[in-house]
Order: structure tokens, then C-alpha cells, then sequence
């Protein structure tokens, strides 16, 4: 799996190849060498925030340790974002009985496909899972989980089309207690048209979760399409205001991914990454491990040994 996540960062291991050159030579820290990096991360769409923040502790640093050449910075930054992506709560909190996983994201995202894949391999681990179409805005959304509810074997509570899609996740939540499902996924609408009406949604369902549940959701998750750069930033901080996410799962990190934009993710919501897509099949649904992905972004030979 590690030469699969490698190969599909292809671009983001060029794209930050610069930094990694830079590192080797050990050459005398220079203005135009912090220039230089600063330029590299914003083109890996780590973003111009997150860059600043990097780029300003690492100057701060090396001020203070009396650094004289790249390879210093380059290593002191390899090993930060390994642990800056390093959070607690990266495995799925499913101890609640049932655990509700609110799913989030937009259209487009490959939420509903992310969402089946779950279920798969949690049918796998041998939970009993219940599947909830929540959008009842996109008909498709809905007939998509059921083939992937019959594919896996799990049940699915579908709603009609346009109905109120808390109503659905009440529905769903009644149907799990009673069936003794041990995880309920929601899928829930992606439109981002109106953002008043997508944050009261969310909120809406929340609260019947919690008053069904007498607790929020197990976890709330955004997913975001791995391409899309810095345009995931601004659907992660529109979600994130929607609703308290509690973790990230990136989706269609291929060889078009600079794959910087999760050290931002990161550092916008303050929550982990906990899984990545690395093609269309329901065991390319990974966990994310940090020390995999620096070492592929560095292009080591393999991950590093804990």
C-alpha cells in the first residue's frame, strides 16, 4: 500500500522535490532560499496561510539554533509535518452502540462511493451496519447506496425524494436502535448554493441525532475530493462552520494531487485525517498514516521505521 500512495502522489512528490533538493545540497541559508521554499509550498496548495505559519516558525528556529544551511531546515521540516498531521482520534470512534457517522461534503466529492466503501469493510470486521440517504435532493445518491447497501449486505433507509432529510435520519437512527445495528453511516446533501439552508440542514439532523441518541454523532466527516487543491479549503471551512467536524477523509488522491492541501486541511479544522481514496476499489479506502505520506511526499524508499 505504501508504493500505491506513493505512485499516486506523483505530482505532489514533484512539486515538492524543490524543498527536497534544496534539503541535499546544505547549502548556506540564504533570502532566496526561504523565498524558494515559501514558493514550493504554495505551489503544493499547502496554501498561503498555512505556508506563512511553516515558513515563520522555521525562520524563528533556525534564528534561535544558529542554523547555518538548508539541510537543517529541510530535515526540522520533514519531521513537522509528519507530526503536525500526527493527531489524536485518527481511528473511527465507534464504541457507541449504535455509532452514528455523519458524513459530509459536496456533490461531486465522492462521498456516496466513500460511504459504501466504509460500510464494506466494516461488514468485513463483522459490525452490522445500517446505511441512511439522508440527500433526498439527488435521486442518484440514494439508488448509489442501495447497490453498495446490496453489494455489502447491509440495510439502507431511504427516504422519497425531496422529503425532509432529517426526517430521513430520524427514520434512520429508530430503524438502527431496533435492528441492533452497531454503525449508522449518513449520507447527507452536498449543495453549497445557499449556505444559510446547508448549515441549518446539518444542524437540524444533528438534533435529532442527539435527541434520538442522547449524544451527537460518533463522528462527523468531511470528505473532500483530493484534486481540487485549495478549493477543498473553502468547502472545509464552510462544513466545519456548518457542523462540529471530528475528522477528514480525502478521496481521489491520484498523480493529479499536489497533496499539500491536507497539511492545510489539517491546519484549518484542527482535525485528523482519517482516511484517504487511492483508486475505485473498496480496499483502496485507506487509513491515513502520517509517516507514509511524508516519506512518500520526501520519495524515501520506504516508510520510515516508528
Amino acid at each position: 500500500m505504501f508504493e500505491r500512495l506513493r505512485a499516486s502522489l506523483g505530482k505532489a512528490r514533484a512539486t515538492f522535490g524543490t524543498i527536497v533538493r534544496l534539503g541535499r545540497t546544505g547549502a548556506p541559508l540564504t533570502p532566496e532560499f526561504w523565498e524558494t521554499f515559501e514558493e514550493a509550498l504554495i505551489a503544493a496548495d499547502v496554501g498561503v496561510p498555512t505556508t506563512e505559519k511553516i515558513v515563520g516558525g522555521l525562520r524563528t528556529v533556525a534564528k534561535q539554533e544558529a542554523w547555518k544551511t538548508t539541510d537543517q531546515v529541510v530535515a526540522r521540516f520533514r519531521r513537522d509535518v509528519e507530526r503536525f498531521l500526527t493527531l489524536p482520534g485518527a481511528a473511527l470512534d465507534l464504541a457507541a452502540a449504535p455509532a452514528v457517522v455523519l458524513i459530509v461534503g459536496v456533490n461531486g466529492s465522492g462521498k456516496t462511493t466513500t460511504i459504501g466503501k466504509l460500510a464494506k469493510q466494516l461488514r468485513g470486521q463483522g459490525k452490522r451496519v445500517l446505511l441512511v440517504a439522508a440527500d433526498t435532493f439527488r435521486a442518484a445518491a440514494a439508488e448509489q447506496l442501495t447497490i453498495w447497501a446490496e453489494r455489502s449486505g447491509c440495510d439502507v433507509v431511504r427516504g422519497a425524494e425531496g422529503a425532509d432529510p432529517a426526517s430521513v435520519v430520524f427514520d434512520g437512527v429508530r430503524a438502527g436502535k431496533t435492528r441492533g445495528a452497531d454503525v449508522i453511516l449518513i449520507d447527507t446533501a452536498g449543495r453549497l448554493q445557499t449556505k444559510t439552508n446547508l448549515m441549518e440542514e446539518l444542524k437540524k439532523m444533528r438534533r435529532v441525532i442527539e435527541r434520538e441518541l442522547g449524544a451527537p454523532p460518533a463522528e462527523t466527516l468531511l470528505v473532500l475530493d483530493g484534486t481540487t487543491g485549495q478549493n477543498a479549503l473553502s468547502q472545509a471551512r464552510l462544513f466545519n462552520e456548518a457542523t462540529q467536524l471530528t475528522g477528514a477523509i480525502v478521496t481521489k488522491l491520484d498523480s493529479t494531487a499536489k497533496g499539500g492541501a491536507l497539511v492545510a486541511v489539517v491546519d484549518l479544522l484542527e482535525v485528523p485525517i482519517k482516511y484517504v481514496g487511492l483508486g475505485e476499489a473498496p480496499d483502496d479506502l485507506r487509513p491515513f498514516v502520517p509517516a507514509d505520506f511524508v516519506a512518500a511526499l520526501f520519495d524515501d524508499a520506504a516508510a520510515p521505521v516508528a
